[in-house]
This record gives C-alpha cells, sequence and structure tokens, in this order.
C-alpha cells in the first residue's frame, strides 16, 4: 500500500448534551475530502481519544468508515494496543493503524523495535508508527526509523520531531522503499515536503484545507515558488491554530464558521481565550484573500 499526500485526523465534536455531534462530524468527513484530503485519521490525538468512552470510539470509527467507503477514501485508526487493534479486525474500510511510540516509560529503540514487530505480527491491518518524542519522551535515530520500516506490516511513519534535523534530512535523502514518511509537525510541513515526505497528518488541514492540498502537490511538481510563498502563510495559520492545546483552537474555530454545534472539549482540555481564536479567523480571512502563484 502507498499513503501520500495530505490526512486530515479529524476533531470529535459535541453537541449541546455533551455526546458524539454525529451529523457534524460526518459533515466535516465530507468536507474535507471533498477539498482533496487524501484521506482521514479517527481517534487520532485530535480525537481527544483518551475522553471518548468505548461506545464513543466505536461510533466515530463506524461513521469515519461508511464515508470513506463511500468516497473511496483512505482510513486510518489510532490505535496501539493488541486490544485497540483486534478490534479493527473484520473492517475492511479501515487501511492502517496509527500507533504511538510507547509514550513515558522510554523503553529504549531496541524495544521500541520489538514492540513494532509484536504489533505489526498481530495486527489485522498495516501499521503507520507515530513518532513524536517530545509527548513520548522516546527518540528514535535514523537506524532504528528504518529498522522499524524494515518490519513487516509497518508501512510508514508519522513524523512529528519539532524540528528539522541531521535525522530528518538523512532519513528523507534516502528513504526506505515501500515506506511512507509523513509530516506531522504543522508548522513546518511545507519544508518537510519540500526535503521529500511523501504526504502529512495534519490538524490544521481541517481549515484551509485546499490550500494544504495545493501545498503538498506544489512540492510534488517541484513548483517550488508556489509552495514557499503558500507554504509560508499556512505555517502561520498552523502557529495560531496551535497557540493553545491541540484541538482546542480547531474546534473554537470551526464553531465560530458554524461547521460544528459547539466547541466543547473534554478535561483535561480547557477552552482557549478568544483572543486566539480571532488571530486564526484573521489569518484564514488574509489567506483567503490572497492569490497563490499561477500553475505552470
Amino acid at each position: 500500500m502507498t499513503l501520500s499526500g495530505v490526512y486530515v485526523p479529524l476533531i470529535t465534536p459535541f453537541d449541546a448534551a455533551g455526546a458524539v455531534a454525529r451529523d457534524a462530524l460526518e459533515a466535516l468527513a465530507h468536507e474535507v475530502l471533498g477539498a482533496g484530503a487524501a484521506g482521514l485519521i479517527a481517534l487520532g490525538t485530535t480525537a481527544e481519544p483518551g475522553s471518548l468512552d468505548r461506545a464513543e470510539q466505536a461510533t466515530v470509527v463506524d461513521l469515519l468508515a461508511r464515508v470513506c467507503r463511500d468516497r473511496d477514501a483512505p482510513l486510518l485508526v489510532g490505535a496501539g494496543t493488541p486490544a485497540a487493534l483486534g478490534a479493527l479486525r473484520g473492517r475492511p474500510a479501515v487501511t492502517a493503524a496509527l500507533s504511538l511510540v510507547p509514550p513515558f516509560v522510554q523503553p529504549g529503540e531496541p524495544a521500541v523495535v520489538a514492540h513494532f514487530s509484536a504489533l505489526a505480527a498481530a495486527s489485522p491491518v498495516p501499521l503507520v508508527v507515530y513518532h513524536v518524542p517530545y509527548r513520548t519522551g522516546q527518540q528514535l535515530s535514523v537506524e532504528t526509523l528504518r529498522r522499524l520500516a524494515a518490519l513487516p506490516g509497518v508501512v510508514g511513519v508519522k513524523l512529528a520531531v519539532g524540528a528539522i534535523g541531521t535525522d530528518t534530512v538523512r532519513l528523507l535523502a534516502d528513504p526506505p522503499d515501500g515506506f511512507a514518511v509523513l509530516g506531522g509537525d504543522d508548522t513546518v510541513i511545507s519544508p518537510l515536503l519540500a526535503l521529500g515526505a511523501q504526504g502529512a497528518i495534519l490538524a490544521s488541514a481541517h481549515l484551509a484545507t485546499a490550500g494544504f492540498v495545493e501545498l503538498a502537490d506544489a512540492w510534488r511538481i517541484g513548483d517550488a515558488t508556489r509552495a514557499r510563498a503558500l507554504g509560508h502563510r499556512l505555517a502561520e495559520l498552523s502557529a495560531a491554530l496551535f497557540a493553545a492545546p491541540n484541538p482546542t483552537v480547531v474546534k473554537a474555530v470551526l464553531h465560530a464558521q458554524g461547521r460544528i454545534p459547539t466547541p466543547a472539549v473534554r478535561l483535561p482540555l480547557l477552552a482557549p481565550d478568544d483572543e486566539t481564536v480571532q488571530v486564526v479567523l484573521a489569518r484564514l480571512a488574509a489567506l483567503a484573500g490572497v492569490s497563490t502563484p499561477a500553475r505552470r
């Protein structure tokens, strides 16, 4: 399987009673796919999965699986334990699982490889490793990423290391065959795509979806002039969206746009202040008002 393009890790909208707003979630899924997103992520960290009970998690996956099946789009599901992966068995609409590097315990790089080897052997779907060391506490060298890429059943990595360092450059200079590198740090996605990342998983792409798709397409065809200009503006948007913990600002802006019924998040998250939301709305307006250079 080949993963490329822009994937949107969908939020979980809530209604006024605090329940999952199914209609709003379905509409969001259709909107971002209609704007050119390659696929969707269900139960990613942007979806607040830790605050959802099992029934709510199943509701989200069922709904997004139906949308992706109807639109012939890939669906990745956040799942990093044998039990969570087992729940994906018998779901043909699920393309792969997005599996986090074990957080907090810092098991060491050999143990991370052993962990994913065992997960992949037991999983009914291929795995995409979610590497985000500033959250998990576990660094991975380029050599370890290559070892993970060589595991049967591991098809890619969501690379969110917080910066573009030597290991990232080395990985993208000689990417493993059949292994997709998907950028996961929204503010630096343009340089990652320029270096050769095949795609991205971006919470920011709930908003200005078509712009992020255009950015990925521009770097893919080598239109650096168009990509640089658009990338700078989208980085400013992403920085504003992450000025408070994700997905609080994304939800507040989607609510302000009338796309979800409430901006509600569940504890331990709190709503952002209004000034933060207004900054994003202003940047969206500016982005919409500036045309990108013509395609060659």
